[in-house]
């Protein structure tokens, strides 16, 4: 047998190898328990975090310009976030597909909370890119493009699904979101010391107060004493100590509050702790810095927390 014939039968063996190595799921990847893929696709991309944020659509996005993407009417959603990136068979439209999944989801018990196709959400793909990986690799044929948000009947798991065309097949882009509170009291000094440098400021969440006071909780220490290391472990740092509160009650109210409860802080890592007195300063904004909305409770939550601030 010649060179040459060899050379191209070891060519013809790769053409009929290669696609079903490319077909086949990344490593680590795997479906969701509440929803499975449509036949015959195969995970391009997969990531999930215990905790973090991810926005779905409510109404219209008509344009990716960034005033269309301020004027979007969405939602940010925190918890534990699963993305899960699908190619579907090059033979099947993203109207085949996603008409797959919103029988599954209606199967399944879920509440479709925002569901449309085309040109009103002609910029779906701005939408989707902090959240996915290479969006950009599809068809920029708005006639196929599909969203729907949805819920369980719980109301505890939020899904998001965006379908796009590209040459290869419809693309599915999966996010859900599993609402959970941040485990609060995990957080270290190596975690404080990180984002302080990286933000400039870090949210501490465990420390506990009993409502309207400014005494700390005794289930507070471990956090506490997290604080008191990062200050040891970096003595250089000086931080000001910055209550927040949320918006029930008066504003006056909140703001001498807030202040007591930095005030608390201060005091605790001084005289519990050794930290020096020069290296913190408390202070106290009340209501007037959020993180959430305060029309939910779990927005509340969010809003009542200390923060340190590198000065």
């Amino acid at each position: 047998m010649s060179k040459i014939n060899i050379i191209l039968q070891l060519m013809l063996l790769l053409i009929c190898i290669t696609p079903a190595f490319s077909q086949q799921d990344v490593p680590g990847s795997k479906d969701h328990p509440i929803i499975s893929r449509y036949p015959g696709s195969f995970i391009y991309h997969y990531e999930q975090k215990e905790f973090d944020e991810f926005e779905i659509l409510l109404g219209p996005i008509k344009g990716s310009s960034d005033r269309d993407m301020q004027l979007a009417k969405k939602e940010k959603l925190e918890g534990k976030i699963t993305k899960i990136q699908y190619q579907c068979p090059q033979n099947r439209s993203p109207l085949e597909v996603f008409k797959n999944y919103e029988e599954a989801l209606k199967k399944a018990g879920f509440e479709v909370i925002y569901s449309a196709r085309g040109r009103e959400i002609a910029g779906l793909r701005r939408f989707l890119y902090p959240y996915f990986w290479n969006v950009y690799a599809t068809a920029d044929d708005e006639k196929n493009f599909f969203y729907l948000s949805a819920r369980n009947k719980s109301k505890n798991i939020v899904l998001a699904l965006g379908i796009l065309p590209s040459f290869d097949g419809p693309k599915v882009f999966l996010g859900i979101v599993e609402k959970k509170e941040i485990e609060r009291g995990l957080i270290r000094a190596e975690d404080i010391y990180k984002t302080i440098k990286s933000e400039g400021k870090v949210a501490i969440y465990g420390i506990y107060f009993d409502f309207n006071k400014a005494e700390i909780k005794p289930e507070s220490k471990p956090t506490i004493e997290e604080i008191a290391r990062f200050l040891k472990e970096h003595p250089e740092i000086k931080v000001y100590v910055v209550g927040h509160t949320d918006n029930v009650g008066k504003l006056e109210y909140n703001m001498e509050l807030s202040k007591k409860r930095a005030e608390a802080v201060v005091k605790e890592l001084v005289e519990i702790y050794g930290i020096r007195q020069d290296r913190l300063k408390a202070f106290g904004v009340g209501p007037l810095a959020p993180v959430a909305p305060n029309s939910t409770e779990e927005g509340r939550a969010k809003n009542r927390r200390v923060e340190l601030v590198e000065q």
